[in-house]
């Protein structure tokens, strides 16, 4: 896969934190800049001021003339440039010290003044501090700021090269990070491109570590496997259904052809008819079945939750279906331990799951056979229904394939009527109810506990 080094996210990403850490520098160093500049500012002026205070109070005891002599001494003594003194009468003629003249941007007022003192081929600013001695004496005491300023050279240089240096790793990071990050998308794009060409085998590698990358490859093979799950369902639910409307079609199809060959009395003809709706009641049936499956597996029924009373709710099952079991010779009971068993959820559906499990009890029992609902919590409280059969039960082999759509077992198929709808919707009820359908021997028989929440 080849990617634009100047658009791919991850050197985007890396550029920006660079452009971060450049911008952390900078905050950092002006703070750190402006500091220095008031500090050592401070500390220039209250070292002239020291020496200006000891100038002064020397001009005091030895007058004007000592002053001179003093100052003229210090200039002699001092290094070049360290000090810049001058001794002024009160018309601002020298009388000592390493100036030739008053400078002319320094003006009559005492204070502190930054001026730039020119001379022959150079210039050096100056820090300087005017006094106003007795008598209209003129005292100026100043310090060369290009001193300091090789301290300052330094400092910016030193900046800069941190800048030059978080650029240029930050530049190295940035093609790692693409590199590092293109290829796990690189892999991801080639797995979901052989998944979209068909091969619904092709996983992501994961590693051993817990990297982000390993954590969204095994995310992306568990959406894998559930879209290979759902295709294969997709693919047996459409053989099911066109296996399962062949029968009642193609007896419908037989009923109407023979109608119209052989056109029997009127009395035969309305018996056709009658038994060619009932062909069309089971395909219209399988239909309504697939149909609320899809409403259920949508979520859209979770909308219409309602406080339900599970132990009347599956009274009342039992009372519609006690009549089927009186005419197969099969005892029907309710039982319920708790008497005000209460969840949130949709009570026609509630019903409708709990009659399904009634009706296949009822199918496999043995005449004179017993069925049996309960209504309990489990001991965490959520509540369970349960229908117990003393039928031929389900192979342990079979238990996880019964709740598939459209699956019969050998046991059933041919032998009782239906097309294997039943327990998928029940078990879709009790997901929909973020609840799960237990399938489990009663030895003989079957225990189906439908747990809720």
């Amino acid at each position: 896969m080849r990617v634009r080094v100047t658009r791919s996210s991850a050197f985007t990403l890396a550029l920006l934190y660079v452009a971060l850490g450049v911008l952390a520098i900078g905050l950092f160093a002006f703070p750190l800049w402006y500091a220095w500049e008031t500090s050592v500012e401070d500390w220039r002026i209250e070292l002239i001021r020291e020496d200006t205070q000891r100038f002064a109070e020397l001009f005091n005891q030895r007058g004007p003339e000592g002053l001179a002599d003093f100052i003229d001494q210090r200039v002699r003594l001092q290094i070049a440039g360290e000090r810049t003194l001058l001794l002024t009468d009160p018309a601002h003629h020298p009388l000592a010290g390493n100036l030739k003249a008053w400078p002319t941007e320094i003006p009559d007022a005492a204070g502190v003044y930054k001026v730039t003192l020119k001379s022959v081929g150079m210039s050096n600013r100056l820090l300087a501090v005017h006094t106003l001695l007795p008598g209209g004496y003129a005292l100026l005491v100043g310090r060369d700021l290009s001193r300091s300023a090789v301290v300052e050279t330094r400092f910016w240089w030193g900046l800069g090269a941190a800048f030059a240096a978080l650029l240029l790793v930050g530049l190295c990071g940035g093609f790692l990070v693409r590199r590092a990050v293109l290829s796990g998308i690189d892999r991801i794009s080639r797995s979901a491109s052989a998944i979209v060409g068909g091969d619904l085998t092709h996983r992501l590698p994961v590693g051993r570590g817990d990297s982000e990358f390993d954590t969204l490859s095994r995310t992306i093979n568990r959406m894998f496997d559930q879209i290979e799950q759902l295709v294969h369902g997709v693919r047996n639910v459409s053989n099911a259904i066109a296996h399962d409307l062949r029968t009642p079609l193609a007896e419908l199809r037989s009923r109407l052809e023979e109608l119209a060959i052989s056109r029997p009395p009127p009395d035969e003809t309305y018996g056709e008819i009658a038994g060619a709706v009932e062909d069309v009641d089971r395909v219209i049936g399988i239909f309504n079945a697939l149909l609320r499956l899809a409403e259920i597996d949508t979520g859209v029924r979770r909308s219409g939750f309602e406080p339900v009373n599970a132990s009347a709710l599956a009274a009342d099952v039992v009372e519609f279906y006690r009549p089927a079991a009186e005419m197969k010779g099969i005892e029907l009971a309710s039982r319920t331990l708790q008497p005000d068993v209460t969840l949130a959820g949709d009570p026609v559906l509630l019903a409708q799951a709990v009659g399904n499990l009634i009706d296949n009890a009822l199918k496999f029992a043995p005449r004179d056979g017993h069925v049996a609902v309960t209504v309990a919590r489990d001991p965490v409280g959520r509540p369970i229904i349960s229908v117990e059969d003393d039928g031929p039960g389900i192979p342990d082999a079979e238990k996880d394939l019964v709740v598939e759509r459209f699956y019969r077992g050998d046991a059933s198929r041919g032998v009782t009527p239906g097309v294997g709808l039943g327990l998928s919707l029940v078990s879709a009820v009790a997901t929909l109810h973020a609840g799960r359908l237990d399938l489990l021997d009663n030895h003989p028989g079957l225990v189906a506990r439908l747990r809720l929440n």
